[in-house]
């Protein structure tokens, strides 16, 4: 927990990839938000997109273990909060450290992987507001209960009881992030709003 606490704040991880700066806040409206929220929310969107086209290719010879993929996670449609409105969301109510958010991203990494499942528009918003509570839980000094989670992400409270009881048996209740794990994602982040940038380039008339 102190390694990856460290590292999130500040200092000599994010200075040594230049990701100080990456991290400053940015307006979102009116609201103020860091900007790892958006690497983040870029970043999930991307790899829904890349887990529909393998799910696309995959349908016909692998449907029954897609099938069997699914997990609790998963909802029959969509929320109509975008996963970026969201995470603003959570981070609005929540007040956990920026680097919650990217520890939650290596728990929802580590989580599919085990699982085998792909990560879908039908339940990246419930695996984001579980593994961001657990990070913050493990991650800061001070946390909201489930209850409050709960209500900020839009579930129930016996519900979010249950992800969370999945989501950490799943991980063998293993949470630990070492610094360079750590310092990878955070690379890997600034990669993603290097991409993002330049498409948004591509687009411009």
């Amino acid at each position: 927990m102190a390694t990856a606490t460290s590292a999130g704040k500040g200092s000599e991880s994010y200075s040594l990839m230049g990701l100080l700066s990456e991290f400053k806040t940015v307006k979102a409206g009116s609201a103020r938000r860091p900007r790892v929220l958006y690497l983040v929310s870029s970043l999930l969107e991307r790899s829904i997109g890349k887990s529909k086209k393998k799910l696309l290719e995959l349908l016909g010879p692998r449907r029954r273990e897609l099938e069997d993929g699914v997990t609790i996670f998963d909802r029959t449609r969509a929320p109509s909060l975008s996963i970026g409105q969201y995470l603003d969301r959570i981070f609005r109510y929540s007040s956990c450290s920026n680097s919650c958010f990217i520890v939650a991203l290596i728990y929802m990494d580590r989580f599919l992987q085990r699982t085998g499942a792909f990560l879908t528009s039908l339940n990246v918003h419930r695996l984001v507001i579980t593994s961001v509570m657990v990070a913050a839980k493990f991650m800061d000094d001070e946390c909201y209960s489930n209850a409050y989670y709960a209500k900020v992400g839009g579930v129930s409270t016996a519900e979010i009881n249950n992800l969370e009881i999945k989501f950490l048996s799943t991980l063998d209740f293993r949470l630990h992030v070492t610094t360079e794990v750590f310092d990878n994602y955070c690379i890997q982040l600034r990669k993603e709003g290097t991409a993002a940038s330049n498409n948004q380039t591509d687009r411009a008339p």
